[in-house]
């Protein structure tokens, strides 16, 4: 039976108490060639860097900067690191069927019948992850790379294998039904990437779905990934964005009302794309031997710190999966992020946020805030999702269970126990840092949990009332005369109670050691973002995306990379404005 943690400090008096504690088309054979390149000059650009004048000057100097590929001529991919250990599901055909035995499905993307549009690209992700300079996006080789029309040398799209619990329930085979692996890329920094492209088409997992993703999701998965990176949260990143003029049909709510929407296609980049169902998958249909292989795999690429002939690795592994597990979700509940489908399917093994689809950040504080509307029992509001990230380690305890003795399963259950604590105090780090608090007092978890009972009972903006602590002198707090400029604070300051917790809360700052209020309101402000991507601003950019105007997603895209620094164009949009009146009722559209 998992154990409850309960939502720490906001329910603390009603629920559990804190526990102490890569141009040109090539042909199959040609892809088949591709694998016997030399190591050295496979899935890199390193061929482009022969062109180039060696140098004594650090990486982040102009050499670095002379690396960038200026075309994908040279610029290649590679599967190879992958079908050299992993299984390959050896029927061909792409048709929607039942997989055993296998990690991968080779699967190529469908191209669109319609013209496509590039709406964004992350200049960072190109330049810093994939050696690709910025005007390298303008040409048709790349239009063609990132809506799958064209494969690279090298390049032998795959689609990956993996089951899950979906709200709680074994969901059996899943898989990447609508997105292809088209290879890995070792950058200049000798750094491993997987792209892997979302909405390019059918694949053996496509179960009863058409294979493609719609603009207003794309949008959506583009702005957000690029959001939580900048707000310092792990996550896979978006590369581009591009729109076609296909049509797809989508019921936004399931409630029957089918509409018509234009196929869209991101490209998304990671470490990896492995996550609790790729093991799950295998366990459940006793693949014992694959289990292994993928797990050893895994650890190899991806967990340095583990010594892959250690017999206790997989316990190791586990131990590193939970404290990082617990680490992202404190994080998430920092910025008031609800992921919204928090599946073992949605799991990262490397614990970065991935596979962003009815999301939200919360506006109005509220620990029952849940944004993807079918989720109707709430299951995953953000309240929740610190327990939901222990029921999904548990599901992957149970994965490992068969490889491990009853000495390894006892301790990874201890490991497993400790998850609460680990959970909580990284929360209550994060919150103190918030309010600014230095050193160790004993009154500072009632204090976090007072302010997110004000905040709750009063409806207070989530970001904004932590954003404009960090902007608000002592002294203006200590008169009580709030200035409108501080709307979110206003708003709790007409709670009864709101003056009992300014006493506090400046009796405790006095307590901050060899510390001023202007470091105060400057250490803050470094933690406390003035910007996050609310669903209103989210929803304004997808409906001038869907008449063809990008412009908002552009300044989103531009505002987000810096959400802690106040921006004139942000403020001038109403970024940091209480939410407008038409978008108070807004629903997140569960299809994507």
């Amino acid at each position: 039976m998992t154990p409850r943690i309960g939502f720490p400090f906001c329910c603390l008096s009603r629920r559990l108490p804190i526990p102490r504690l890569l141009l040109a088309w090539v042909t199959c054979w040609a892809v088949a060639i591709g694998a016997l390149l030399p190591p050295g000059l496979e899935g890199n650009a390193k061929l482009w860097h022969l062109f180039s004048n060696k140098s004594n000057q650090q990486p982040g100097s102009c050499e670095a900067e002379a690396r960038l590929a200026a075309s994908l001529d040279f610029w290649t991919l590679s599967s190879e690191n992958l079908l050299a250990v992993l299984p390959i599901d050896p029927v061909k055909e792409n048709y929607v069927r039942k997989v055993k035995n296998c990690v991968f499905s080779i699967a190529f993307p469908t191209p669109f019948k319609s013209r496509v549009h590039l709406v964004a690209v992350s200049k960072e992700v190109l330049e810093d992850n994939l050696d690709l300079d910025l005007s390298v996006s303008e040409t048709d080789d790349f239009i063609q790379l990132v809506s799958g029309k064209k494969i690279v040398f090298g390049s032998i799209p795959l689609a990956h294998r993996y089951g899950g619990h979906q709200f709680g329930i074994w969901a059996d085979q899943l898989g990447d039904g609508r997105a292809h692996l088209i290879g890995i890329y070792m950058n200049r920094m000798g750094e491993k990437w997987e792209l892997q492209l979302k909405g390019s088409g059918k694949t053996p997992y496509s179960r009863n779905g058409d294979g493609r993703a719609v603009l207003r999701s794309s949008v959506r998965e583009f702005l957000c990934s690029e959001a939580m990176y900048y707000l310092g949260i792990p996550t896979s990143r978006a590369a581009s964005l591009v729109v076609s003029d296909d049509e797809v049909w989508r019921d936004q709510f399931y409630n029957g009302s089918i509409v018509k929407e234009r196929g869209a296609v991101v490209l998304r980049v990671a470490k990896s794309w492995f996550r609790i169902g790729s093991l799950e998958i295998l366990t459940h249909y006793g693949e014992l031997d694959l289990l292994r292989t993928l797990l050893d795999f895994i650890i190899q690429e991806h967990f340095p710190s583990v010594d892959i002939k250690e017999p206790n690795r997989y316990v190791e592994f586990f131990s590193i999966v939970v404290s990082e597990t617990a680490q992202l979700i404190a994080l998430w509940m920092s910025v008031g992020f609800a992921h919204g489908v928090c599946n073992t399917d949605n799991f990262s093994l490397l614990s970065i946020t991935i596979d962003y689809g009815p999301f939200g950040f919360m506006e109005a504080y509220n620990p029952d805030f849940v944004p993807n509307t079918s989720d109707d029992e709430r299951r995953y509001k953000i309240g929740n999702q610190a327990n939901i990230g222990m029921f999904n380690l548990n599901k992957l305890l149970q994965a490992l269970n068969p490889l491990l003795d009853p000495g390894q399963k006892q301790l990874a259950a201890q490991i497993l126990e400790g998850y609460p604590v680990l959970y909580y105090t990284r929360f209550r780090e994060l919150f103190k840092a918030k309010l600014g608090l230095l050193g160790e007092r004993k009154g500072d978890d009632d204090l976090i949990a007072f302010l997110l009972h004000l905040m709750e009972k009063t409806e207070a903006d989530f970001t904004m009332t932590f954003r404009q602590l960090s902007e608000i002198t002592q002294s203006q707090l200590q008169e009580l005369n709030i200035p409108q400029q501080f709307w979110a604070l206003k708003m709790i300051s007409k709670h009864e109670l709101f003056p009992a917790w300014v006493s506090q809360y400046l009796l405790r700052l006095k307590s901050n050691m060899n510390d001023s209020d202007f470091e105060r309101r400057k250490r803050m402000m470094t933690v406390n973002p003035r910007y996050v991507l609310k669903n209103w601003m989210a929803e304004s950019a997808v409906q001038k995306a869907e008449r063809n105007d990008f412009s908002e997603v552009y300044l989103l895209q531009q505002v987000l990379q810096h959400p802690f620094q106040k921006q004139s164009a942000a403020e001038k949009a109403g970024y940091s404005s209480p939410t407008p009146a038409w978008a108070r009722d807004l629903r997140v559209s569960c299809s994507s």
